[in-house]
């Protein structure tokens, strides 16, 4: 899959903790697959799950500004 700067920062951060996709998916609440999914970039995540993930690391999804020509 492509690059994915949200996969990227799970999969370090989830390293750098010293987790393992079936911890971190235990302490966020939410299942394994959807772990291997996101750390793979697959792009149809559902975002309140995300959510869930990234709160661990102290992060959420928002909106962003993206540069206009």
């Amino acid at each position: 899959m492509q690059d994915n700067p949200i996969a990227d920062f799970v999969r370090q951060k989830r390293r750098e903790s010293r987790l393992t996709q079936a911890e971190l998916a235990a302490k966020a609440g939410v299942g394994l697959r959807f772990i291997r999914d996101m750390e793979q970039g697959k792009t149809s995540l559902r975002t309140d799950t995300v959510n869930k993930v990234l709160f661990l690391f102290g992060r959420r999804l928002g909106p962003v500004d993206l540069p206009r020509d």
